[in-house]
């Protein structure tokens, strides 16, 4: 590959910086209790559908819910409940801290919603490293689409070509090439290392000191 400067980072979320798959299957739990529905979600294939949005997850699970966005504000409540079950994959914040010092841009795409992304970064105290967080918003879709990558990059002032999405789902991959940005998959998440080389992504890390073997070299 060339040498190209990189100049912004996305990243996403769930499965990439945070460990979350058992606080975000026991929120869903407690939010259908809450709710008066009992149900049984086979954990694993809860796990194999993270990064979706909920209702693509319950389609998927044959699962009724009557109101979405009544669930999610419900859930959102629920969600810190269980906080102390996440935590940050080894490397993350040297990673980010790493990315500042060469003042590469950094941003944070999720299908999370706007606030909950927030809180969440804010608690791992990780906040202070995003130029831009973009959460589920509104009138905005949301991936694969490339709409709220480029927005970001809009934002950021950045050249898509010269910026690189990095993921654990067949979904951020696919956004990042839809954007025409570089792509990077972490088989450290919630995907098989097989699932994601199906994607082709340029790049592919089992762990953030491989990442910052790409960073420091600039070969993008």
């Amino acid at each position: 590959m060339k040498n190209i400067k990189i100049d912004a980072v996305v990243f996403d979320l769930d499965g990439t910086l945070v460990k979350s798959h058992e606080n975000i299957y026991k929120a869903t739990v407690k939010t259908f209790e809450k709710l008066g529905q009992k149900v049984e979600i086979p954990t694993q294939q809860f796990y194999d559908l993270l990064g979706h949005h909920f209702k693509d997850m319950f389609d998927a699970l044959n699962l009724y819910v009557d109101d979405i966005e009544y669930f999610i504000d419900v859930y959102k409540n629920l969600y810190f409940d269980f906080i102390d079950y996440s935590k940050l994959y080894n490397g993350v914040e040297e990673t980010l801290s790493l990315l500042k010092q060469k003042k590469i841009k950094t941003g944070l795409l999720t299908t999370k919603g706007q606030d909950q992304a927030e809180k969440i970064v804010k608690h791992f105290k990780i906040d202070n490293y995003f130029n831009e967080i973009m959460g589920r918003r509104n009138g905005i879709a949301i991936k694969p689409s490339a709409e709220p990558l480029l927005l970001i990059f809009d934002n950021l002032k950045v050249e898509p070509s010269k910026s690189l999405m990095v993921g654990d789902a067949e979904l951020d991959i696919q956004c990042g090439k839809n954007a025409n940005a570089k792509t990077c998959a972490v088989t450290f998440g919630y995907r098989s290392k097989e699932n994601l080389m199906k994607e082709n992504p340029d790049f592919i890390v089992d762990n953030y000191s491989e990442f910052i073997d790409i960073i420091n070299n600039n070969k993008i």
